[in-house]
């Protein structure tokens, strides 16, 4: 059983997912991001690769992804910032990252870097999943998840309101670790109406599906992640953390402030 498997048994309600881009907002804070979102809460950090064409992304990720390819950042000087990550001494006396971590991006820059290689290099660190969007299902199946599956990593499917009950089954059989529930079709970071969200998180509790949901897409405070885990194991908050971030002088302060106005009882 990996980390993500382990969570959801110790915690099936209110389980929180921050995503965070690797390499902002400065090329070296990445770790310190994770730490502080680890120290502040967070029970699933989902670490974005920027990418010059993030399709489901919004104006913010967007940006922040922009910005991090400025300052440098690739997939081999991701992977050179995580080596040790998880050690008890990786911040001194403040221990390791022990949360769950999975990787976000897009299938160009991954087959660029080595498909196979790419998952040894994230399974060595470790790293416990991937969620990348364009994966298409067939070759998933037939090309991609062997792999994955031969060093470990979960792989996260994305379902929409509008995906057939046909293929939310499929994809969740699919999917290791959670299935990821796109509140509406659209990009990420934009303003939802969350009756109607409400309405096909019920709809997807009512499958009884194998694996926990987490909502993701319009999570951004207290109130829309309450309703989100009304129906859902959890919630992923994204665009509303990077702006937290995005102009801070104190990354720990700045997350501890805006993790504990989503969290507060």
């Amino acid at each position: 059983m990996n980390r993500i498997q382990e969570l959801f048994q110790q915690k099936d309600k209110n389980v929180l997912n921050v995503y965070c881009t690797a390499g902002f907002p400065a090329l070296n804070s990445t770790v310190e991001v994770m730490k502080a979102l680890q120290d502040n809460g967070a029970d699933i950090i989902e670490l974005g690769m920027p990418y010059s064409d993030p399709l489901a992304d919004g104006p913010v990720i967007q940006a922040s992804g922009s910005c991090a390819i400025a300052n440098g950042m690739t997939i081999e000087k991701l992977f050179e910032q995580l080596q040790g990550f998880r050690k008890a001494t990786a911040f001194g006396d403040g221990g390791g990252i022990y949360v769950p971590v999975i990787l976000m991006g897009y299938l160009n820059p991954v087959l660029q870097y080595g498909f196979e290689k790419f998952c040894r290099h994230a399974a060595d660190l470790p790293i416990d999943g991937l969620i990348i969007p364009d994966v298409p299902e067939y070759e998933f199946e037939t090309e991609y998840g062997p792999v994955m599956q031969r060093y470990g990593l979960n792989f996260i499917f994305l379902i929409t309101p509008e995906t057939s009950e046909e293929r939310i089954r499929k994809l969740d059989s699919l999917s290791t670790g959670f299935l990821y529930a796109v509140s509406s079709s659209s990009i990420t970071g934009t303003d939802k109406d969350f009756s109607a969200v409400e309405k096909y998180l019920q709809r997807l509790q009512g499958m009884q599906l194998k694996n926990p949901v987490m909502v993701g897409f319009g999570i951004k405070d207290k109130s829309t992640f309450q309703s989100a885990c009304r129906y859902a194991n959890g919630a992923i908050i994204g665009t509303a953390y990077i702006k937290a971030v995005e102009n801070s002088t104190d990354i720990a302060a700045s997350t501890k402030a805006f993790l504990s106005s989503v969290l507060e009882k």
